[in-house]
């Protein structure tokens, strides 16, 4: 499907160059001089890459993507790659490691999200929910006094293998929630 540089809207796919690019960010810019156009950024679902594209008028034509996101299940990993089972139809699905954001926070069972590029079937990535929790499996102890600081981090290893960092009153064994998209310390859970 046709559009134009206007009608690009963020979490869009388009292809450019033989490539498909999810739209990250866009700015439609109208100077006093000259004709309009539009600024975006594009990540490079292939190798994950960030890149500024520019758009020199605003009825320029791109090509659009029909992606379709369907929900997998983590079930185990190989050489081959991550292994995954669709919740609904029980397919089996391998996916490389790479196309998996944040692949080091994905637990056994995760469910993710998998998105397919409908004309060719073919998966372009697979993204953790936003929140995910984890159980703290090694940290350092916080020193008497140090805790009530929220605002000083120390590294912590969690359950899947990953190190996040995390408020000094974080303890081995504590349950807690970590944002897949900043890798951050979210809460502790109760």
């Amino acid at each position: 499907m046709t559009i134009t540089a206007a009608d690009i809207k963020i979490g869009m796919c388009i292809e450019m160059d033989g490539k498909t690019f999810l739209v990250v960010d866009f700015q439609h810019c109208k100077p006093g001089k000259g004709p309009a156009f539009v600024r975006s950024k594009l990540k490079n679902l292939e190798n994950g890459r960030v890149l500024e594209n520019t758009f020199s008028s605003v009825g320029q034509k791109i090509e659009q993507v029909r992606v379709e996101r369907r929900p997998y299940q983590f079930t185990y990993e190989d050489d081959l790659g991550a292994h995954f089972m669709h919740t609904e139809t029980f397919e089996e699905i391998n996916i490389e490691k790479s196309l998996i954001n944040n692949y080091d926070l994905m637990a056994d069972g995760q469910i993710v999200e998998v998105m397919f590029h409908t004309d060719k079937e073919q998966v372009l990535s697979a993204e953790l929910p936003p929140i995910v929790d984890m159980e703290v499996t090694y940290t350092e102890p916080g020193i008497k006094g140090d805790t009530a600081s929220t605002n000083s981090l120390k590294p912590a290893t969690v359950n899947t293998g990953a190190t996040v960092r995390v408020p000094l009153f974080i303890n081995t064994g504590d349950k807690i929630r970590v944002d897949t998209r900043t890798r951050e310390y979210y809460e502790r859970i109760k």
